[in-house]
């Protein structure tokens, strides 16, 4: 009896340690929140893609040409599928300056959403920490570049990856494993990238219900907007004119590297090749990571990490709040780091530490938007680091990665090898 009242005696002290850290977590959000309210006031934020969205939808409203629309004052068109234009619809029926509210708190709820799922891919922290982690990532993360460009502008980058990770935090068995990729893909074209993941990695059936609901986005939008469809699909896609241009310092995909190193706005053969090698390193990392459970902690996570990364690299123009993806990526360090200061290791062996370190400096610092010359013609070659850090991480993160699985596949089988971390179940 006596031990058994020790017991419940810890397990209040412990109930009372998380309620206690879960309180000091929400007061600390909601001082990042506060302060992030501020420098969103004094920096004034436009949020002129949100402004794009409404007018597409107003369009689709009005029954206009969605392709000839251009939003007064920026003389911006509308990029993506008549699908996401249909969707833009309701933003029409707010007054903007209501509206601008409205999609800051939802992106607020988004990147809360994002870390959790971010947490739920890796298996870390331990659920009885999450509440507090969450609040914490969720106050400091709106200062990560990608996500506060993402405020800045009114994104919807936010959505994307969460209906991404929506669906490959779901186990393999689920039978609506699919939709949420496949209806990203619908509003944006560039989260295909995981249907090829789902398929490289033989799921299927999950790749078929993405390309699958893909279709069904692309047939609702030619029913409803024949005229747009058509010349969507079949002209305004392949006019990279309307997207913006190529070497401009916020693009950060490797076209976007290698166009402003050789001061160009096309990068030819050079920045296809480019693209191209990233394109199959990059899946290869991804795919080796995920069909490496037996020798890598959080397999799928480095998997889908590494293939997120590779997205963004290789699509011709990815503006700097595409990479919302930092977040899973940084909270894959941090579970790394962690497991790693959970050794007592010294700060000088804690590799992962200094990894996550070095990562989170780069999405925080801001550093492309000192470059001198934005547009990109004509750096000097001391301003080339800072005006591509996103590219140059992300590969080192690919290189990382294989170095990583190369040397864990070469070590021999036996009670030695790392055991796999188990990160999707039915319970997580």
């Amino acid at each position: 009896m006596a031990e058994r009242g020790a017991v419940e005696r810890g397990a209040r002290a412990a109930g009372r340690g998380a309620r206690f850290s879960t309180g000091s977590a929400l007061c600390a959000a909601v001082v990042l929140l506060s302060a992030f309210a501020v420098v969103r006031h004094l920096h004034g934020f436009s949020m002129v893609d949100m402004l794009v969205y409404r007018a597409e939808g107003e369009a689709v409203a009005d029954g206009r040409d969605l392709y000839a629309m251009r939003l007064p004052g920026w003389d911006l068109a509308a990029t993506y599928p008549p699908f996401a234009a249909m969707l833009f619809v309701p933003a029409g029926w707010f007054d903007v300056s209501l509206l601008r509210v409205l999609v800051t708190l939802a992106n607020v709820g988004l990147l809360a959403l994002l870390v959790h799922l971010s947490f739920k891919l890796v298996g870390w922290p331990r659920r009885v920490d999450r509440p507090a982690a969450l609040l914490l990532a969720t106050g400091a993360g709106v200062f990560l570049e990608p996500v506060y460009t993402t405020f800045q502008y009114g994104q919807i980058n936010l959505l994307v990856a969460c209906l991404v990770l929506w669906d490959l935090t779901r186990v393999d068995g689920h039978r609506l494993k699919g939709l949420g990729i496949g209806l990203a893909m619908g509003i944006k074209l560039t989260p295909g990238v995981f249907a090829v993941y789902l398929l490289l990695t033989g799921r299927i059936r999950a790749a078929l219900v993405s390309g699958g609901v893909f279709a069904s986005t692309v047939l609702l939008g030619g029913a409803v907007l024949p005229g747009d469809s058509y010349g969507f699909w079949t002209e305004h896609l392949w006019d990279s004119r309307r997207v913006g241009v190529t070497e401009l310092v916020d693009n950060q995909s490797v076209r976007g590297m290698v166009a402003r190193l050789l001061s160009t706005n096309q990068p030819g053969l050079t920045g296809l090749a480019a693209g191209a090698l990233t394109a199959l390193a990059g899946f290869a990392v991804a795919v080796l990571a995920a069909r490496s459970t037996r020798v890598l902690r959080r397999a799928e996570a480095w998997g889908v990490v590494s293939v997120a990364l590779t997205g963004v690299l290789i699509s011709p123009i990815s503006w700097s709040h595409h990479w919302v993806w930092c977040v899973p990526l940084l909270v894959l360090l941090g579970a790394e780091a962690a497991q790693e200061s959970a050794r007592a290791l010294p700060w000088r062996a804690r590799r992962w530490g200094w990894v996550l370190g070095a990562t989170a400096l780069v999405f925080f610092s801001h550093t492309l938007w000192v470059v001198p010359k934005r547009s990109g013609l004509g750096i000097e070659p001391w301003w080339q680091l800072p005006a591509s850090p996103y590219p140059l991480l992300g590969l080192a993160v690919l290189g990382v990665t294989a170095v990583r699985l190369h040397r864990r596949l070469r070590r021999p089988a036996g009670p030695s090898a790392t055991p796999a971390v188990p990160v999707l179940t039915e319970q997580s």
